[in-house]
């Protein structure tokens, strides 16, 4: 590969806290110079020069809450279709989650995934293994065996461990090799509901879902991170009482990071109108009040990225009644439009935007890439943050088409995606 050249970019890296017009030159699938330094210094010989004409530059999104149906679903979506979905996004690395027929929870289903990755995937795909065999919540499965062979997490995916011992044990062993517990916790007893418990809930006649549900198990899951000084994640939290719970356990030294879905950080349970079952998601739409205790926590650092929480479901599954229907929707084409409602009306900078949804997801799960930084991996976006286009059906590029903002108005669009090095989407005319 040639040198590229991107020069009249606003550059825009979190590794560096750097936020500023400048040029960003990429050789051999890494970051040779990115900043207002490299704006005067002229291209070297061979070099493609891309003209940005004042579009930003940000480094690769890294999605680390990924649901393929591969092995076992590829109706529903293949590795090689979320990767397709995932660069248009502007997605350069996401984690994918075990839940699939079979769950990965062994080392030749970790190695599966990464030599399709290999060979079908456009972008960076991680595997993360599931906590448990079966996701039965009883007998661990082997993280020294999987950590080898590439898993770069643990999690029960959509599932939440109800026994607390086996979660003491995983944290003790996370701690043991370096890796982080992911962890969606919802009381199956209480959580049995469709949607967020309210009078809207009551309105519609649907079963609801409390705030509790959410909140109990990951009380629980905070104290045994304090207990072993295991590294804990917090994988979708959704009320203002979950997060108050996260940031007195970061009060209190505990090593525990915390993330929000994108449909919970803009959308909240009125969306849900008539039974748009689109908008069945886990953990539900919450109320007004929670949907702005997110944003606010993301202001803080008490939430520290944002997932696509990618979940592709067919028609056989979501045209259903509300109540019938499967939770989830795909994300990772809207991820970075949707976020940047938080720039565009004041509620983030765009450094913190780009922190929550590349660097410190890379940091979470010990990945490579997050900034622009000399001799970093050339994973890199360039975005027309200001570029007005419509979701719609027709033009998404995921197998499933369930989400949830379909018909809806974006501002930010992105135009060239790289991957070390090395364009896997363009949109940009004559780039």
């Amino acid at each position: 590969m040639s040198p590229t050249l991107f020069i009249n970019a606003r550059v825009v890296d979190p590794a560096r806290g750097l936020d500023e017009q400048g040029s960003v030159l990429v050789a051999e699938g890494r970051i040779v110079a990115a900043g207002a330094s490299v704006r005067n210094q002229g291209a070297p010989g061979g070099a493609a020069v891309i003209d940005c004409k004042g579009a930003a530059i940000l480094p690769g999104l890294v999605d680390s809450r990924v649901f393929i149906g591969e092995p076992g679903g590829e109706h529903r979506e293949t590795i090689a279709s979320a990767s397709i979905a995932a660069a248009a996004g502007g997605v350069t690395s996401m984690v994918m989650m075990p839940d699939t027929d079979p769950v990965i929870d062994n080392v030749a289903l970790v190695e599966f995934v990464q030599r399709t990755a290999r060979d079908t995937a456009r972008v960076r795909v991680y595997p993360a293994a599931s906590i448990t065999k079966g996701f039965h919540g009883a007998e661990m499965t082997e993280f020294g065996l999987l950590r080898e062979a590439g898993a770069v997490g643990f999690t029960e995916g959509r599932h939440t461990i109800s026994n607390a011992l086996i979660m003491r044990r995983a944290l003790s062993y996370a701690r043991d090799f370096g890796v982080t517990i992911a962890h969606e916790t919802q009381d199956r007893h209480l959580g049995g509901g469709v949607m967020n418990e309210g009078l809207y809930a009551s309105w519609l006649g649907l079963s609801g879902i409390p705030r509790e549900a959410e909140a109990i198990p990951l009380e629980r899951d905070l104290l045994l991170a304090r207990l072993t000084g295991g590294a804990y994640h917090a994988a979708k939290i959704s009320t203002a009482m979950s997060a108050a719970a996260i940031a007195r356990a970061k009060n209190d030294g505990a090593n525990v990071t915390a993330g929000v879905a994108i449909h919970n950080l803009s959308l909240n349970e009125n969306d849900v109108g008539e039974y748009r079952t689109f908008f069945r998601l886990a953990p539900p739409l919450r109320a007004e009040d929670d949907r702005l205790a997110m944003i606010e926590a993301l202001r803080d650092g008490t939430i520290d990225l944002v997932s696509s929480s990618h979940d592709p479901q067919d028609v056989d599954t979501k045209r259903l009644p509300f109540a019938d229907a499967a939770a989830g929707a795909i994300g990772l084409e809207t991820l970075l439009a949707v976020t940047l409602r938080l720039y565009h009306n004041g509620d983030l900078p765009l450094l913190r935007i780009a922190e929550i949804l590349s660097r410190n997801p890379a940091k979470v799960f010990g990945l490579s890439g997050g900034g622009l930084a000399p001799g970093m991996p050339a994973d890199l976006i360039v975005a027309d943050l200001d570029a007005p286009w419509i979701v719609r059906e027709a033009d998404i590029l995921s197998r499933s088409k369930n989400s949830c903002f379909e018909g809806a108005r974006l501002q930010g669009k992105v135009l060239q995606t790289m991957v070390a090095g090395r364009t896997v989407h363009r949109a940009m005319e004559g780039a």
